[in-house]
This record gives structure tokens, sequence and C-alpha cells, in this order.
């Protein structure tokens, strides 16, 4: 694995937050009620990992894409259609209850970086974004396991 640059190691941690509060606010009680007079009941507990869990496969999807444009040939129109994976799992998977939902959300991360590692393989991410990714979906699954099984 290759060391990850600073500026998209400490994004990348940022980004985690909302998984991280959403499942300290899962499992503590008193948390989830400062949370909730704090900020309202969309920012804490399932909800706010199940959108921002949503808006994070789809941005991924994004990163996908334009992981493709280095591509030639049926390689880039594979690239391409893999990208859309993603944001289209987050649409169609993540309509059910909290539990479902995290549930579809762990599947749609673990098979993102499936993704992740086929275009990391056809050398179109920068060779540090699989030690990336593999850190920050092992932290997000731990996160939405939380939600999905607690």
């Amino acid at each position: 694995m290759h060391p990850i640059p600073r500026a998209p190691l400490i994004l990348g941690l940022a980004g985690l937050i909302p998984f991280v509060w959403g499942a300290a606010t899962v499992l503590s009680d008193s948390l989830a009620q400062q949370g909730l007079a704090w900020f309202g009941p969309r920012f804490i507990g399932p909800y706010v990992q199940l959108f921002y869990g949503a808006v994070i496969l789809s941005f991924m999807s994004g990163v996908l894409w334009g992981f493709a444009t280095k591509a030639e040939g049926a390689r880039a129109a594979t690239g391409y259609a893999l990208s859309v994976i993603p944001a289209l799992w987050a649409f169609l998977m993540t309509g059910d209850g909290p539990t479902s939902a995290s549930l579809n959300l762990m599947i749609g991360f673990a098979g993102l970086l499936l993704l992740d590692f086929a275009f990391w393989q056809w050398g179109l991410a920068p060779r540090w974004w699989l030690s990336l990714r593999v850190l920050l979906t092992v932290i997000v699954l731990a996160c939405l396991a939380v939600t999905a099984f607690l």
C-alpha cells in the first residue's frame, strides 16, 4: 500500500464525522437528546447516517466517473457504466426503515470498495487510493453496523 497524501487523508477522515456522530447518537441516549436539541431530528442517529451515506455513494459515483475519463475504448465504457452503480444503489435501496437501509448502505459501501479496487487495478485511480478507501470503508461499515444491528 502507498502512503496517503495529507489533504485527502484529512478530508476523508473529516467526511466520516456524520457516520461516527450517527453511531454515537445511536449508542448514547443522552448524546442523542443533546444532538436533538442542537441540530434537530434529521442530524442524529440513523437519519444522519442514511441521508449522508446516500449522498456519499452518489459522490463516489462522480469520483469513479472522473477516473473513467482516463480510460479509452471498452475500458472507458465499462468504467462509465460501473461508475453509476453506487448512486443508483443509494437511490433504490435506502427507502425502507433504518435497519434495512443501513444494511443496504453497508452492501453499497462494500461494493464500492470492489469498484475502487477495479479502478485502482486498471491504473485509473492514484496509487494511494486503495489505502484511503480501505481505511474509510472499514470505519463507515462499523458505524452503519451500529445502526443495523443494535
